[in-house]
């Protein structure tokens, strides 16, 4: 699973980037100051259920704070898009491309404002933030409506005269997508397009490469709300897109209290809404933690790892799976649950067990809900924070 973090240059992509991973990231208020994509590891958080067998866990991967735990998801940094960047504008086709393996968008838009739609600084409140969302849904449709064009003529010709399964042909044509028949289908019902492609205009094609855009889920992180009187934008593109999810944040607070958790000044559990101070502040680390403790209390959260964990657990409608055993929850070293996996909603026990292992697939015999103590069959769907124990033929 990747996360792509997307929007024009200086709306905050590099710092939400680091708020996530803590890389090492070049960040400064100048366009392009990314130029080629940064990939690291984020985090979503659960309630981790060691809590339920009275235990500390020992992740393998990711960590767990105050029974909080970090389950690793990839994150991408893409360079900031530009108007027509789908007609190869700067790096526009580049950079776009980029964005092909990515399972979802997280769409950083600078609700302060203070940057054009270039990316750069003009006074807070002089820009309007609902452009960007305009701008950055026009440039994706039209790369889409490029890929899906290109050779368009041909391909419908020969799909009707060989009288191929469209869905079929343009799924191998657009798999660099991700997209799928089932997709296809829909979108083509959707718009009620004719059964064959040739009859089809420029503007139903158009029509299909924003429905198929689509599919691939987009969150709206509202960044910079820390910027006085970027509340009265973000409430503006609440009514203007009321069918957009979109989440105020401040990826520069996150990053703040990271950096200071990090150093030991504070203790922090990424998404809280409180922090504790930990050491001998210096007056201008005071300041700073004043201003950060007085924006939680306003928000509640910096938003960023309600941003991570809304993407994967909502719209892509994961769920996260513990393995297990009914006598043992440590593994050969000893470490307590240390692996946790991400699962798709609606995974069965055989999923896992083949998540696991191919040969606990193929050699599967049953598994058991250890928090329930139940033993359960190949087609038990699988629910979030499940403990499992895969049994199988040796």
């Amino acid at each position: 699973m990747l996360i792509a973090l997307c929007g024009k240059p200086s709306s905050g992509k590099s710092t939400f980037f680091k708020a996530s991973t803590l890389a090492e990231v070049e960040i400064s208020p100048r366009p392009f100051t990314t130029l080629k994509p940064s990939e690291g590891i984020a985090f979503v958080k659960i309630d981790c259920v060691d809590k339920e067998f009275n235990k500390q866990c020992n992740p393998r991967e990711g960590f767990c704070i105050e029974h909080k735990r970090f389950i690793p998801v990839k994150l991408m940094d893409v360079p900031g898009l530009i108007k027509d960047s789908y007609l190869g504008k700067g790096l526009g086709n580049q950079f776009l491309d980029d964005l092909r393996q990515a399972d979802a968008f997280i769409h950083i838009i600078d609700v302060s404002g203070s940057t054009d739609e270039n990316g750069s600084s003009v006074a807070p409140l002089s820009y309007d933030p609902c452009k960007d969302i305009e701008f950055l849904d026009f440039e994706l449709d039209m790369w889409y409506y490029q890929i899906l064009n290109k050779g368009w003529s041909k391909f419908a010709r020969q799909v009707h005269h060989e009288n191929l399964n469209i869905k079929s042909a343009l799924a191998k044509q657009l798999s660099g997508l991700k997209v799928t028949e089932e997709d296809i289908e829909n979108s083509i019902k959707k718009l009620k397009l004719a059964h064959s492609p040739v009859d089809w205009s420029e503007q139903e094609l158009k029509n299909l490469a924003r429905e198929l855009r689509k599919i691939k889920p987009m969150i709206i992180a509202a960044n910079k709300l820390d910027v006085e009187g970027s509340l009265f934008n973000l409430d503006k593109i609440h009514k203007k897109f009321p069918d957009y999810i979109i989440i105020g944040c401040s990826a520069e607070i996150e990053l703040a209290l990271r950096e200071a958790a990090k150093s030991k000044l504070i203790s922090y559990v990424p998404g809280d809404i409180e922090f504790k101070i930990l050491g001998k502040l210096n007056d201008k680390q005071k300041k700073g933690l004043e201003f950060v403790e007085n924006y939680l209390k306003k928000y509640k959260t910096s938003g960023v790892q309600e941003i991570i964990n809304k993407i994967i657990f909502e719209m892509l409608e994961y769920i996260a799976i513990f393995p297990g055993g009914i006598n043992k929850l440590e593994d050969s070293e000893g470490r307590v649950l240390p692996d946790c996996f991400l699962m798709p909603k609606g995974s069965t026990a055989l999923d896992f067990a083949y998540k696991l292992h191919t040969d606990f697939g193929k050699n599967f015999i049953r598994a058991i809900d250890i928090i329930n103590k139940r033993t359960v069959g190949r087609d038990y769907k699988l629910k979030h924070r499940d403990v499992i124990e895969i049994v199988c033929r040796k």
